[in-house]
């Protein structure tokens, strides 16, 4: 009998959920996929480049073109240069970049802090490489970051932060203040960042996406990992990239070279192309706030609580106030008899801990979510 690496990790909520959605013909605000199509010129571009016959390997760390638009973007964006050649590598997704990142820098016995909630895949990562996951929640109501529990949390063992801005679940969007603490904090330590950045373009009401590659220390220490999927509807392409100094570039790329290897040639060159009109990407803030709004205000129809999310394309709400049914249970139930499929936000703490709130996905067709709301109105508690 094979002896498992990771016994304690079963079916993903968002396979389970998903799979419920579908067998009780309910309205999917579970899983963060767009519930629409890419731009049709996108899906041309793609065709195009498989006619003209890109269809072989890529290189191992991206097609060129794709690398310097990647670079031309983050420096229009953000006013940040990276080498495009050395410091852009293509993956097949930032899930797969994350991997790397973390198989990269983390060795057996290493401390590595998430913050909770914190998406799924960031801990087995950790786990797989050896490393020990040292888990330090979020401050409520906002779920932003508690500094003082960050710092205590750091020993001579820490050889890794992980943080997630806009974050996923909470939408909570760090502040240039949240990048000088951290940098303080490791500034004399030999500790290295992985970003997960996958919703930099979703940001709501004014706000701003601050990368930490825009903080001057924080660039020399991090792995920024961003993602085609999220920007452009095309989750199932699974293309993402790694931004990184040379030196964590040379490393991250031996990990990515037998993970991967490359990613989907003719889809890069397409992107390539699709990544010379800026507008195509600068405006994305707009058309989900306008979602994240729709969807707001119909929650008030609602019994849930809620605050605005700051960004993502998820909104959490709340019902502490109204039973005290397990999230997992009322998630579960809400499926069963009212159609939505949601996720529980305690599964994405280690150790389950339960606030009473649901995570609904807005990045829908209006009409499904104003159906979805038109059902959370009948919820009874």
């Amino acid at each position: 009998m094979i002896a498992s690496k990771l016994p304690h990790v079963g079916t993903t909520i968002f396979t389970i959920m998903s799979k419920m959605a579908s067998d009780y013909n309910a309205i999917n605000l579970s899983q963060g996929y767009p519930g629409f199509d890419c731009y049709p010129y996108l899906r041309d571009l793609v065709s195009e480049y498989m006619r003209r016959g890109f269809n072989q390997y890529a290189p191992m760390s991206g097609v060129p073109i794709l690398k310097a638009r990647i670079a031309e973007k983050t420096k229009q964006v953000y006013g940040v240069q990276f080498e495009a050649e050395s410091e852009v590598t293509v993956v097949s997704g930032a899930t797969e970049a994350l991997f790397s990142a973390v198989t990269a820098v983390v060795r057996k016995g290493d401390e590595v802090i998430l913050l909770e909630p914190a998406y799924d895949s960031y801990a087995p990562a950790v786990e797989l490489n050896g490393g020990i996951p040292v888990y330090v929640p979020l401050k409520l109501p906002d779920f932003s970051v508690d500094w003082e529990k960050v710092k205590v949390a750091i020993t001579e063992k820490t050889r890794l932060i992980m943080i997630n801005s806009p974050h996923n679940p909470c939408g909570y969007v760090w502040t240039q203040n949240d990048l000088e603490i951290l940098a303080e904090l490791i500034k004399d330590k030999e500790i290295f960042i992985i970003s997960d950045e996958v919703y930099e373009h979703i940001t709501f009401d004014g706000r701003k996406h601050l990368p930490l590659f825009s903080h001057e220390l924080l660039k020399s220490r991090t792995f920024a990992c961003g993602s085609f999927g999220k920007t452009f509807h095309i989750t199932g392409w699974k293309i993402g990239y790694c931004l990184a100094p040379k030196e964590l570039t040379t490393e991250f790329r031996k990990i990515h070279q037998f993970v991967t290897f490359s990613t989907s040639t003719p889809m890069q060159y397409a992107l390539a192309d699709f990544l010379e009109d800026p507008s195509r990407y600068m405006y994305l803030n707009e058309f989900y706030e306008r979602k994240r709004d729709l969807f707001c205000e119909g929650l008030k129809e609602t019994a849930f609580s809620f605050t605005p999310a700051q960004g993502s394309f998820f909104q959490l709400v709340s019902y502490s106030h109204l039973t005290n049914e397990s999230d997992f249970d009322l998630a579960i139930r809400i499926t069963k008899e009212n159609g939505v499929a949601s996720i529980p936000v305690s599964v994405f703490y280690h150790n389950k801990l339960d606030h009473k709130l649901l995570r609904f996905c807005f990045a829908k067709d209006d009409e499904v979510l104003e159906k979805g709301l038109e059902l959370l109105a009948k919820v009874k508690f």
